[in-house]
């Protein structure tokens, strides 16, 4: 199996400024900890003065703020990346997931954080696999939609959705674990979910069929997008 290369933002410390530095900390932190961590741990993680984080940041919610962006893009990365690489690299991502800890345990706290924040993180999620969506379809690897809002709002709902139902089932899951964490989210999932995206679940389309027939002026119409092998 190829071997996936680190993702860009995995630098050393000495390639990053202070205030990346900083930030960085305060992601690793807030993913282990939970959004109720304090200026004060963070900056004990980062070994810097409290001083320190509020003369880059001002407070705690700039300092999400600016968190939250970093996390966006690493997303983004992440998924640009894969969209890039062969099946044997996109799988051997697998075997990083600890590296991609902090980024995922982050976006599964803002989620169970709630509130604005939290469901605007959400919605961000969702125009940005919209896109992805896109570019997959236009580079042939993944099948038109009839409804790409739809689809992307499924496929973040769901696959979020799956976790948090995990979490509540499996409550000796420690996000603050957050290697182990995102080891057994992933993990319970990740060949159901391969096979069900690729192969299908349906043996025939005879219920997408008959759903299209009951609905007005169905996506669409009049151009099978997904004709029948």
């Amino acid at each position: 199996m190829q071997s996936a290369a680190s993702p860009q933002w995995v630098r050393s410390p000495d390639d990053l400024t202070a205030r990346a530095r900083l930030r960085d900390a305060a992601i690793d932190c807030f993913a282990q900890r939970g959004f109720a961590a304090s200026v004060r741990e963070i900056a004990q993680r980062a070994g810097v003065s409290q001083g320190l984080i509020r003369h880059h940041f001002g407070g705690k919610d700039n300092l999400r703020a600016e968190c939250d962006e970093e996390v966006f893009r690493r997303f983004r990365e992440i998924k640009g990346e894969g969209l890039a690489m062969s099946p044997g690299q996109a799988i051997g991502m697998l075997s990083q997931l600890e590296e991609f800890g902090p980024t995922f345990v982050y976006i599964l706290r803002s989620v169970l954080d709630g509130g604005v924040v939290g469901r605007a993180f959400v919605e961000h999620l969702i125009v940005d696999t919209e896109l992805f969506m896109e570019q997959a379809v236009r580079a042939g690897t993944v099948r038109e939609s009839r409804d790409p809002s739809g689809r992307a709002r499924y496929l973040v709902t769901s696959a979020l959705g799956s976790m948090l139902v995990q979490l509540t089932l499996s409550p000796e899951i420690d996000l603050s674990d957050v290697g182990n964490a995102i080891q057994r989210l992933t993990g319970a999932f990740a060949l159901p979910s391969l096979e069900l995206f690729t192969e299908g679940l349906f043996v025939d389309r005879s219920m997408l069929d008959q759903y299209l027939m009951q609905i007005p002026d169905p996506p669409a119409a009049g151009r099978d997008i997904h004709p029948p092998a």
